[in-house]
């Protein structure tokens, strides 16, 4: 048995979640001059593309009476709010009052935003801590994307994220004929990885036929940044396949994430479709990989009262989040309780 992780201050929390980066939208559906609404971990935002191009996210109301700054218009770099026509630049400092001769000295907080994968990503801070997930092998490379899905489950993202490393279930659900097993790598106190260490099989028609294609393990890892993004990385020695989910907290704990193929840009015509085709095939193995567990997505009320050995990736990752930043669903406020959980291993 493995002791279990007590006093959980985040992991599967439907009011907490930790300090990164979060996708606030595709980076298509905002054209240049277009402001949106969007609501994220429970804060109430308005998003828009300046005239330049560049994306500015801020706080949705309007200090004056409260009005919803989507409902304004893009001015330049600035934003209009509808309601009294008060004026804020691209920093949240209010600019102009038409009724006034002078401007107040407010403003409307605003928050590091950037693109990447085509979708638009939110720091949920004032001082960004770390680079945009990436999968570890694509850190140095520019890539081609493909976003393949958006999608919503029925339960904590973080619940949705261990499933790719519940050992036990790719033999109960998926019948994969060999025990795997996994070793992890704290990279930093929010990044944590995965990876499979698994060889056997000889007794499997399966794996005797895909073992040519590995020198070592088959390749199969999971790169988790703050619990809610994850990129995996698998496929042969001579072909990797990466997917990236990033996973966003909804009401109730549930979960909306979009599910982003990607593949190393080659150039050239013959390079543009091979990139492609990769990612054509990448989308296949994506929703395979997220369709296998859509049924206990639906259904689970997770709590992991009995953990056993093939739980103890899970138990890891669970300690893992519990020692990072955590904030306070709504408000964005940091949460300062002690950190009493330690993963400790009982023979």
């Amino acid at each position: 048995m493995i002791q279990q992780t007590k006093n959980k201050r985040v992991f599967n929390h439907p009011e907490r979640f930790i300090e990164g980066w979060y996708w606030l939208l595709p980076s298509k559906d905002l054209p240049k001059n277009k402001v949106k609404a969007v609501s994220l971990l429970g804060r109430d935002l308005a998003v828009y593309r300046t005239y330049t191009g560049n994306v500015v996210a801020m706080d949705a109301y309007c200090p004056h009476m409260g009005a919803h700054l989507a409902e304004g218009k893009v001015e330049g770099e600035s934003l209009r709010c509808f309601f009294h026509n008060w004026k804020f630049s691209a920093d949240g400092s209010c600019v102009e009052i038409p009724c006034l001769v002078k401007t107040l000295p407010l403003k409307v907080n605003t928050w590091p935003v950037q693109e990447a994968y085509g979708l638009i990503w939110l720091w949920t801070g004032n001082e960004v801590k770390l680079p945009i997930p990436f999968a570890p092998e694509l850190e140095k490379e520019e890539v081609s994307t493909c976003i393949s899905k958006i999608f919503v489950k029925e339960c904590h993202p973080n619940v949705v994220m261990i499933n790719a490393i519940d050992a036990h279930h790719f033999n109960t659900v998926h019948n994969f004929p060999v025990e795997i097993k996994f070793k992890s790598e704290i990279i930093n106190p929010s990044v944590i990885t995965f990876s499979n260490t698994t060889k056997g099989g000889k007794d499997s028609w399966l794996i005797n036929l895909i073992q040519p294609f590995y020198k070592e393990q088959g390749t199969y890892s999971m790169c988790y940044w703050y619990g809610t993004v994850g990129t995996v990385t698998l496929g042969p020695d001579f072909l990797h396949f990466y997917i990236m989910f990033a996973l966003r907290m909804l009401e109730n704990g549930k979960t909306e994430g979009a599910m982003v193929s990607m593949t190393k840009r080659r150039s050239g015509f013959f390079g543009a479709v091979f990139n492609k085709l990769i990612l054509w095939v990448t989308i296949l193995v994506g929703e395979y990989f997220a369709k296998g567990d859509t049924q206990i997505f639906k259904t689970i009320k997770f709590n992991l009262k009995t953990p056993v050995w093939a739980d103890h990736s899970i138990m890891e990752f669970i300690d893992h989040v519990e020692h990072q930043t955590v904030l306070q669903w709504g408000s964005w406020e940091q949460i300062t309780e002690g950190i009493d959980s330690h993963l400790t291993n009982n023979p």
